[in-house]
């Protein structure tokens, strides 16, 4: 069965709950995502509501739906075409963001700094692609840079309330493009508590109509205030749910089937911990030949090393490919985000990358 197809699989769904009930829907996969909040509605179950959930994976929606309600964020615009691009970036000033309108995981985000840099820029986010997305003919946003430290905030929306569960704080490389190299969390970060982070969170979720369900919603803390980059209908990626998990002792996978049945999570006291995880990328694009993980010596703070690739894998660093130039995973979990840093410097001189680099890898700069 196409899993992508909303009518066969309600169909299937509605069979299986006939013979054994099904007491709440949910999916992990951003793709599918939607399928699940049709699934669930047309079972009566709980649900973010489709065209909520539909409205967070269409970009352009979310704006649209944001600036509808009043809800702060950058300026954009969804163009077809490099010469509507220019047009638009002239009108908003440079620095711009171009950014896919239906993709995840910064795949595509590019900082334009100049008029001169704006083709590239937006040749690269056009070929972004993911092999289950169809390719929309006004599939690029140009939109203001919200400058600023970016944060995702992991939540539980139930009946439209939103309840925030942790505070990602996001590490980015390879400028001009924004690619999550890492994430910190800190089980009792202050801006959970934050009145105006928390005002602005659920006026997002608001204005898109959602109901019940998780979100992973991204946030500019910008010197005019709190901007909402975008509001996805799932749980965090890059393993953000775990991570938070070995910060706080919630396991976020038992909330959220547990808010798809409808039961709202309750309040813990939190401990004053806070875990990291970092991606390691090669200097340029190579063939893996051997990749080493020594483990004497290591910190106590260094929680795992996980080696993502064997001889022979190609990488290709961003923009030419995102998470997969990825070759190790360190997390770390200590007390403080200073100590977290500190035990990560340590556990990157135990991953030893060797590869042959590619010919047509572009110069190392």
């Amino acid at each position: 069965m196409d899993t992508l197809d909303a009518a066969a699989t309600i169909r299937a769904a509605r069979e299986l709950n006939e013979r054994l009930g099904i007491r709440g829907v949910l999916s992990y996969d951003e793709i599918r995502v939607p399928v699940a909040a049709a699934v669930a509605e047309a079972l009566g179950l709980p649900s973010g509501g489709t065209q909520a959930v539909v409205a967070c994976r269409d970009k352009a929606l979310t704006r649209q739906r944001f600036a509808a309600a009043g809800v702060p964020q950058p300026s954009s615009y969804a163009v077809s075409s490099v010469e509507e691009a220019a047009a638009r970036a002239a009108s908003i000033g440079y620095p711009v963001v171009v950014k896919p309108r239906a993709l995840a995981g910064s795949m595509g985000v590019a900082l334009v700094e100049n008029p001169e840099a704006l083709p590239t820029a937006y040749a690269s986010t056009r070929s972004a692609e993911f092999s289950e997305l169809p390719r929309l003919e006004d599939g690029v946003l140009v939109e203001s840079f919200a400058d600023g430290p970016e944060i995702s905030i992991d939540a539980a929306c139930h009946n439209g309330t939103v309840y925030p569960l942790f505070v990602a704080r996001k590490k980015t490389g390879f400028a001009p493009y924004f690619e999550e190299v890492g994430h910190v969390i800190s089980a009792r970060d202050p801006l959970l508590d934050d009145p105006e982070i928390v005002g602005v969170l659920q006026a997002a979720h608001s204005a898109l109509g959602l109901s019940t369900l998780m979100t992973h919603t991204e946030i500019r803390l910008t010197p005019e205030g709190p901007k909402v980059i975008e509001v996805n209908a799932r749980l965090g990626g890059d393993l953000i749910p775990y991570t938070a998990q070995l910060a706080t002792g919630v396991d976020y996978g038992t909330v959220a089937a547990r808010l798809a049945q409808g039961i709202r999570p309750t309040s813990d006291e939190l401990p004053e911990r806070t875990a990291q995880i970092d991606f390691l990328y090669p200097v340029t694009d190579l063939v893996v030949d051997t990749l080493e993980v020594t483990e004497g010596g290591l910190p106590a703070e260094v929680h795992r090393i996980i080696p993502l690739v064997g001889p022979g894998r190609t990488l290709r660093i961003p923009p030419r490919e995102h998470v997969r130039g990825r070759y190790a995973v360190v997390v770390t979990v200590a007390g403080t985000p200073e100590a977290c840093d500190e035990a990560r410097a340590v556990a990157e001189k135990h991953v030893q990358l060797v590869g042959t680099p590619l010919d047509d890898a572009p110069p190392v700069v």
